[in-house]
């Protein structure tokens, strides 16, 4: 069943994405020869108004054909007779769906369960923050320079960047006045191993630091700790105990990790790291909001998809990610998966919101993808065709298309190479 869940959600990002191809090209007199969900043989098809209609058998993937897409054909109602801001506006529609579609169920999901707003749930007595006047119920607007519109925003910033440098500046709002505070934070030195930890229950983990020895161990949020140095860990409590009467030095720490039901060993060293206590708590959890609230925040849902992919190319492009830490179709089906088996103890709402989320953040991450300057991709495309509206001339499209042929294929072995490393976590 969360097999067909996820895929169910994959069609319907595809199926939007190709829909926006369609309907411009229609709307552009440009002739569609095929429509179709899926990849490989045509499981059911009907044709009408001179366009075939194709469910196929592979459920990843689908197509928006049209005549000259890909050839230098350029009779009546081809791609290549259209205008050249005709074709622009087709070949964009695609991405720009893909973020329509996102800012939809963005809505659904505000309306229901509300946004994150980044409000201060916590204080340290006595700590750097609470001496600049940091105070319970203030609300983050500005963080290191960064500007906070949800509690995840903040999550993020922490989650991928973490605190670097004890002083810390961010703005605030309290009683709708905005107030700039500045204030050098406590920091420590010592042994850490780049995770946290649910600290009740289970020892499952919910956060592994980019780069940390637990990252480079392979260990994923989710995954549960049940024993430490060959000591057995039922709960939290026993963790957190073991690790106060052991703390970590540069010694490994060997650790028994359950994922799916499977214990595997690991082995682990940890590394001398600073850290900084902000010496506040911030929220992350959502609540409800008005009409204009939902509008908002549900266009705030989407800008912070698009940006948290944007940020995550850039640490691929400086080497922070590696192509290991890529997931491909296989992954993120299997994710979706665990997430809906989580989820559907919570009743059937909790499920819809949950796949809901999950459609946002992938719609959003198709859009971004799609618009990168790669030949084949629509960004690629769109290259050749702002080139081409600003010579007044379009260019030899042989170069054109062996420039997208060959940028199919190196696409297509990134693909294999995903779906490898996909199995190979499975």
């Amino acid at each position: 069943m969360k097999i067909i869940i996820a895929l169910l959600v994959f069609s319907v990002i595809i199926l939007f994405h190709e829909l926006g191809h369609f309907l411009l090209a229609k709307r552009n007199n440009i002739a569609v020869t095929e429509f179709s969900l899926g990849m490989g043989p045509r499981l059911l098809s009907t044709e009408k108004g001179g366009t075939r209609y194709s469910l196929k058998l592979f459920p990843i993937g689908g197509s928006c054909m049209m005549v000259g897409e890909d050839d230098d054909d350029n009779t009546e109602g081809s791609f290549n007779n259209a205008s050249v801001w005709a074709r622009i506006s087709v070949v964009a529609a695609g991405p720009i769906f893909n973020f329509i579609l996102a800012f939809v169920f963005a809505m659904i999901i505000t309306s229901v369960v509300g946004y994150d707003p980044a409000k201060v749930l916590q204080v340290t007595e006595g700590s750097p923050a609470a001496e600049a006047g940091l105070r319970e119920g203030d609300v983050i607007t500005e963080f290191q320079g960064r500007h906070i519109s949800i509690g995840r925003d903040l999550d993020s910033y922490m989650n991928l960047h973490g605190l670097q440098d004890e002083e810390i500046s961010l703005t605030y709002k309290r009683d709708g006045k905005k107030y700039d505070i500045t204030y050098t934070a406590d920091s420590e030195k010592r042994y850490m191993l780049g995770f946290y930890y649910m600290t009740e229950g289970e020892p499952q983990i919910t956060q592994v630091m980019i780069g940390s020895p637990m990252a480079e161990a392979g260990v994923m949020p989710g995954d549960i700790i049940r024993e430490i140095n060959g000591v057995a860990v039922a709960d939290a409590k026993e963790l957190q105990e073991y690790l106060s009467k052991h703390p970590l030095s540069g010694s490994e720490v060997t650790l028994g990790m359950e994922r799916d039901g499977k214990v595997e060993t690991i082995v682990a060293t940890p590394q001398m790291t600073k850290t900084v206590d902000s010496g506040f708590v911030y929220n992350i959890y959502r609540e409800k909001t008005n009409f204009l609230g939902v509008m908002k925040y549900s266009a705030v849902e989407v800008r912070y998809w698009i940006s948290s992919t944007i940020e995550s190319l850039i640490m691929f492009v400086k080497g922070q990610f590696s192509v290991n830490d890529l997931s491909g179709p296989v992954g993120i089906i299997d994710v979706i998966g665990d997430s809906y088996e989580e989820a559907k103890e919570e009743g059937a709402v909790m499920v819809w919101m949950q796949m809901l989320y999950w459609a946002i953040l992938l719609s959003a991450n198709l859009g971004v993808m799609n618009l990168l300057p790669i030949p084949a991709l629509d960004g690629g495309r769109l290259v050749f065709l702002l080139i081409e509206a600003v010579r007044k001339k379009r260019l030899n499209p042989n170069v054109e298309g062996m420039i997208h042929f060959a940028g199919f294929m190196l696409l297509m072995l990134l693909m294999v190479f995903v779906m490898f490393n996909d199995f190979r976590r499975l």
